[in-house]
C-alpha cells in the first residue's frame, strides 16, 4: 500500500459519496467482525480494498510505537503504522479484548441490532499485521522519556505514543452515581441498560434525550437517536412522546433534515427544546431540571457534556477547548503542550476543526500513522493531509438521510478547514440510504480491524 495513495483516494471518496455510519445504523445484522460479503468494497477514505492482500513490512526492529486506546482511532493507526511504517514496532494497549462500536449502536435501543454485533475484536491486527496487544490500563505517561505505566506497574519505552483514549463525561449533579438515566453515549453496558428500560416503557410514557452543549461525540448523533426513538415510539408504544432538551440553540448540523423531521414527520411525538443546558436531576423521580424548566420522564437517556478522556487531562494534554481536550499540530497529530511532541493525540480527545466521530477518528489515525512513519525516518510530515467526514442518520426505523464533507490543511490557520465543494446532504431520506448504512459500517470497520 502506498501512503500518498491514501490522501487521493480520500479525496476521490468524497466524489464518489462514499459514506460512513456516524451513529445509525442499518436494519440488518452484520456478522461481529463487520466484514461479510461488503468487506470488498473500499472504506471511506482508504487506500485499497479490506480484503486485498496486504504485505507488512519485515525486518529488524528500528523504533517502537505504543498506542493506547483500541478504538477507531488507535486500531486505525496501529494497523498502518505496521503497513506504512519501516520497521515500526506496534504495541496497543487496551483495557478489554474487544471493542465496541458506538457507530450503529442507536438500532440496538429499538431491537432492529444486538450488542454482540457491535464487538470488534483485535484478533486480524496481531495476527495479519504483527500489532503487539496488551492488557491493561495506563495509569501515568512520561512525555519527555516517552514511556507509559500501567495499573501493574509494568513501564513500556518507545520512540512515539499515540493516545486515542475517546471521550469521559462532565459530572452532571445529583446523579451521584445512579444508574437510572444512562447516556448510552459509549456502546457497551449502558446500552443494553437503556434498551431494556425503553423495553419497560409504559404505553403512554415519556421519553426524555438530553444534547449536550457542543463539542460532543458525533454531531448529528442525538438528533438521529431522537428522530429513530420517535420512529420506534409510534410503531411500539402510540400515544407516547419524546422529550428533547437540546443544550444549544439549535439543531447543530443537517438542519433542513432534522427540522423537517422533528416538526413535520414526527410533530406528534416531538417537543422539541432548545437552549436548555442540565442543572440537576433526581433519578428517584426521573426529573430533568434545566435552564427552561423542570421535566419529568418514565425513561431518561441524558447524555452529559464531554471531554478527553481522564488520561489526557490527567497527563495535562488538555490544553484546548477551556481545557477539554487536547490541542495537537494536525500535520503529524502531535500534543501542542511544550515537552510533549512525541506524543500523538487523536480521534475524540483531540481538539481540531474537523468532527467527534468515529470516520473522521480512522481518518486522523491514517494521517498520524503517514507522519510518525515519515518523522521516524527523519523526514517531515505530509504538509497537506486530507481528510473526509461522512455520516448516515436514521430518519426513521427503515429511512435514513446522509451527511459528507472534506478537510484538507491550511498553512495561514495551521488547521484542517472544509473543502467547500465537497459538502453535501440529502435532500430528505430514503430507504436506499438507510440499507447502504451496514455496507459502509462493514466497510469501515474492515478497514480499521480487518
Amino acid at each position: 500500500m502506498k501512503r500518498r495513495n491514501f490522501l487521493n483516494a480520500t479525496a476521490a471518496s468524497v466524489a464518489a459519496g462514499m459514506l460512513a455510519g456516524c451513529g445509525g445504523g442499518g436494519s440488518a445484522e452484520a456478522d461481529p467482525q463487520g466484514v461479510g460479503s461488503d468487506a470488498g468494497h473500499d472504506a471511506p477514505g482508504s487506500p485499497g480494498s479490506p480484503g486485498s492482500p496486504v504485505t507488512v513490512p519485515n525486518g529488524p526492529v528500528k523504533s517502537r510505537v505504543i498506542v493506547v486506546g483500541g478504538g477507531m482511532g488507535g486500531a486505525t493507526v496501529a494497523k498502518y503504522l505496521r503497513l506504512w511504517g519501516d520497521g515500526i514496532e506496534v504495541t496497543l494497549v487496551e483495557r478489554a479484548s474487544s471493542y465496541t462500536s458506538n457507530i450503529m449502536s442507536s438500532l440496538v435501543l429499538t431491537g432492529q441490532r444486538t450488542l454482540a454485533s457491535q464487538d470488534f475484536r483485535y484478533d486480524t491486527l496481531i495476527s495479519k499485521y504483527g500489532v503487539k496487544v496488551v492488557l491493561g490500563d495506563v495509569v501515568q505517561i512520561d512525555p519527555v522519556g516517552v514511556k507509559v505505566t500501567l495499573s501493574t506497574g509494568t513501564v513500556l519505552a518507545a520512540d512515539r505514543i499515540v493516545l486515542s483514549p475517546g471521550i469521559d463525561f462532565d459530572d452532571v449533579p445529583g446523579m451521584a452515581g445512579s444508574n437510572k438515566m444512562p447516556h448510552a453515549w459509549s456502546a457497551g453496558p449502558q446500552t443494553a441498560l437503556l434498551a431494556s428500560q425503553l423495553a419497560s416503557l409504559p404505553s403512554n410514557g415519556t421519553v426524555i434525550l438530553t444534547i449536550p452543549q457542543v463539542p460532543y461525540r458525533c454531531p448529528p448523533g442525538p438528533y438521529e437517536r431522537a428522530c429513530l426513538l420517535a420512529d420506534w415510539l409510534k410503531a411500539r408504544h402510540p400515544g407516547g412522546k419524546l422529550v428533547v432538551l437540546d443544550a444549544n440553540p439549535d439543531f447543530v448540523t443537517e438542519k433542513d433534515n432534522f427540522s423537517s423531521a422533528f416538526f413535520g414527520l414526527h410533530a406528534g411525538v416531538i417537543e422539541y427544546v432548545n437552549n436548555a443546558s442540565v442543572t440537576q436531576v433526581d433519578p428517584a423521580s426521573m426529573q430533568v431540571s434545566t435552564t427552561q424548566g423542570v421535566f419529568r420522564g418514565d425513561v431518561v437517556n441524558l447524555i452529559p457534556r464531554q471531554r478527553a478522556g481522564k488520561l489526557i487531562v490527567g497527563s495535562g494534554l488538555a490544553n484546548a477547548t477551556e481545557g477539554r481536550f487536547a490541542g495537537v499540530n494536525v500535520l503529524s497529530y502531535a500534543s501542542t503542550v511544550a515537552g510533549a511532541d512525541k506524543v500523538h493525540v487523536i480521534g475524540d480527545s483531540s481538539a481540531t476543526t474537523q468532527p467527534k466521530a468515529g470516520h473522521i477518528a480512522n481518518q486522523e489515525a491514517k494521517v498520524c500513522a503517514d507522519a510518525i512513519s515519515r518523522l521516524l525516518s527523519g523526514l517531515a510530515p505530509d504538509p497537506a493531509p486530507v481528510t473526509n467526514s461522512a455520516c448516515y442518520s436514521t430518519i426513521t426505523m427503515s429511512q435514513a438521510s446522509w451527511l459528507t464533507a472534506a478537510f484538507q490543511y491550511d498553512a495561514a490557520t495551521q488547521a484542517m478547514k472544509v473543502v467547500p465543494a465537497s459538502s453535501a446532504a440529502s435532500v430528505g431520506w430514503n430507504q436506499r440510504n438507510f440499507g447502504e448504512m451496514s455496507t459502509w459500517f462493514k466497510a469501515l470497520m474492515a478497514d480499521s480491524f480487518a
